[in-house]
């Protein structure tokens, strides 16, 4: 198969990339194959457990675990859509990949991203309502409100991810088809585009500021109105409940949102690809597969229906 068809004499027009991913260590493919085996097994076990006991465990029928379990489904699929491909390609060191499948890659890595970043906002706000207004917590998160914070979080983000993706593979990408990247994602594939960019730079640094910025603002802002409200109650164990809660879904915001929102406010930057790689296993891997890990360690309640689930 052909990686670029000829335009004229001089110009070529990329028909598919080169996803360079770890090539620059051509003796740890195998090490890294196991590697991101047991990660993405960890994701899978790790949250389909989460998954699981927030469905059938009476104690866990509330609206803090019913997000939760659907965090945990968005994990499993979040990184379903690059991890199996990048094992793939350790595997066979096979790198090419067409512009059907990376358009696709990327309209679901940025439509899940943006509902993550929505669903941990929600999340936020249900730990706020739950501390801070607490007489009126089973008015507010009623189960009609829960399924509309959800339904809004999964589907707020498609019409602008579709369009974006749209735009992005609608630029010429002539010259080099090698993707310096683990996955197709906006900032690498920018850096290969031809003609004027600045438009679509910038609407990479608008997605960030909408669907990353503004969520995680409103999270700060939640947060401090929490700590706020935790550090004025009289009882020190009712603090010490009230931080493990809201503790755990803290952790991975900043892991999240700390990873995601450098790599898609610097769009320009030539000279860290080495980092890009890195801070992108943050957000796509690491979290999804701590998430589990950090949810329970600091639960009591996670713990316990863990224990009535697994055998002694």
């Amino acid at each position: 198969m052909k990686n670029e068809k000829m335009l004229g004499q001089n110009l070529t027009i990329v028909v598919e990339f080169i996803l360079l991913g770890f090539s620059e260590l051509p003796k740890l493919q195998e090490v890294l194959f196991g590697i991101f085996l047991i990660m993405y097994v960890s994701v899978l076990l790790g949250n389909g457990l989460i998954i699981l006991i927030t469905k059938i465990d009476p104690s866990l029928q509330t609206p803090m675990y019913f997000f939760l379990g659907n965090f945990s489904f968005l994990e499993i699929c979040y990184t379903s859509v690059t991890l199996p491909r990048m094992m793939m390609t350790l595997w066979t060191n096979k790198r090419n990949i067409s512009f059907l499948d990376c358009g696709l890659q990327l309209c679901f890595l940025l439509m899940l991203g943006g509902t993550e970043c929505l669903l941990l906002a929600a999340m936020a706000y249900d730990r706020y309502v739950a501390i801070c207004k607490p007489l009126y917590y089973s008015l507010i998160m009623n189960y009609k409100m829960c399924i509309q914070l959800v339904v809004g979080s999964w589907i707020s983000a498609m019409p602008v991810v579709i369009g974006q993706t749209y735009q992005i593979f609608s630029l010429p990408f002539c010259g080099s088809n090698k993707l310096n990247h683990l996955f197709c994602d906006m900032p690498p594939l920018l850096k290969l585009a031809c003609g004027n960019k600045l438009i679509h730079e910038f609407s990479v640094f608008a997605d960030a500021v909408v669907f990353a910025m503004v969520p995680f603002l409103f999270i700060l802002g939640s947060y401090i109105k929490i700590i706020n409200t935790i550090l004025k109650m009289p009882s020190g164990t009712g603090r010490y409940k009230a931080f493990s809660t809201c503790s755990s879904h803290l952790i991975v915001v900043v892991l999240f949102f700390g990873s995601a929102i450098i790599t898609y406010s610097i769009p320009k930057s030539r000279n860290l690809s080495g980092m890009d790689k890195v801070l992108s296993l943050f957000y796509t891997i690491v979290t999804p597969m701590f998430n589990p890990m950090i949810y329970s360690l600091r639960n009591k309640d996670v713990i316990a229906a863990l224990k009535k689930l697994l055998p002694k």
